[in-house]
């Protein structure tokens, strides 16, 4: 199959692209290689696909329709794999044109491309951050999701609506994957994993919020790629799955067991925890087991173990600079 993939110089885009081309797929990788975090690690992170005989690469920015236009009615790909956002729920608060100019009208101009070139698969990468300070545990895509709690999740939640106008009126099958807190090799600096094994290896203070008593739904990137890999195969109409690992883990445990990996107690500031922050994220995948047969196989203490492999090699063996972060707390 041919796929676009926007978004496939970031960290999960990356990781995808070369899941796909592994498999046999043809790519068609698009980024625009933003400095939302030091481009340089993003050139990096393609070094291992952008040659690819079964790869194109295009520099373009999705806020860009006649591009897009061009590229997809050039290429023709069967399917979609929207990944190209500005994420970071902080970082997003007082930013809200950036996020809806990005998120939500880049968005169209995808699925306007996909539209008139009958492309009948797109998927697009939500985030659990949509279900807000809901109380229904674990969250389950039946939620209404209507109160968002800072600009990132609302625009992730209007683009969910849009694509089921897509689906209503031009029959497109689109499906949302709202991923939980991904991690791994390629994390970007400004995630919480990344934040947290960088500053107990430097030695300098991590905030974290309410002590460490908030959890969150740690899921691995390769179960994350797989998830998307079977949205990609299986044309479901219109669908909303959530992927994450449905194990809550303490942020004090998570902390604990990057300590462990480092072997360097972390220097802990702990406020009260922002209004952006839910007390807890925790997915119910029973849709996405059932849909996609999904089954997340990586504990956290094994994908926190496979981080810190990458860490030492790609950012204490100096191949990639010192990266600048967006937000501060953990």
């Amino acid at each position: 199959m041919k796929i676009l993939v926007t978004g496939a110089a970031g960290f999960v885009g990356s990781n995808l692209c070369e899941a796909l081309l592994a498999r046999g797929d043809e790519v068609v990788a698009l980024d625009d290689f933003n400095d939302f975090y030091d481009p340089a690690r993003k050139r990096a992170n393609v070094e291992g696909f952008r040659e690819h005989e079964h790869c194109r690469f295009f520099e373009a920015d999705i806020c860009d329709a006649a591009r897009m236009d061009e590229i997809v009615g050039a290429e023709r790909p069967e399917a979609v794999a929207h990944l190209a956002a500005y994420g970071n729920v902080r970082y997003s608060i007082g930013r809200a044109p950036l996020y809806t100019r990005v998120n939500i009208v880049g968005s169209i101009n995808l699925l306007e491309a996909a539209r008139k070139e009958g492309i009948d698969r797109f998927v697009f990468a939500s985030t659990s951050s949509a279900y807000g300070a809901t109380t229904l545990l674990p969250f389950e895509e039946s939620d209404p999701c209507n109160l968002p709690l800072a600009p990132y999740p609302a625009s992730k939640k209007a683009v969910e609506v849009l694509g089921y106008t897509y689906h209503n009126l031009h029959g497109l099958n689109f499906t949302a994957l709202r991923f939980f807190s991904v991690y791994g090799p390629r994390g970007r600096p400004d995630m919480m994993p990344f934040m947290v094994t960088d500053r107990v290896a430097r030695g300098e203070e991590i905030v974290l919020f309410d002590a460490g008593r908030l959890k969150r739904d740690w899921t691995y990137v390769d179960d994350i790629l797989a998830g998307i890999m079977a949205a990609l195969d299986r044309p479901l109409g219109y669908e909303i799955i959530n992927l994450g690992r449905g194990e809550p883990v303490l942020m004090s445990d998570f902390v604990e067991i990057v300590e462990g990996l480092v072997g360097r107690k972390a220097r802990l500031s702990t406020p009260e925890a922002p209004a952006s922050e839910p007390k807890i994220t925790f997915a119910n995948i029973d849709k996405a087991r059932r849909l996609l047969d999904y089954a997340p196989q990586t504990a956290v203490a094994d994908g926190l173990a496979r981080l810190w492999e990458w860490y030492q090699a790609q950012v204490m063996g100096g191949s990639s600079k010192r990266v600048s972060k967006r937000g501060e707390q953990a």
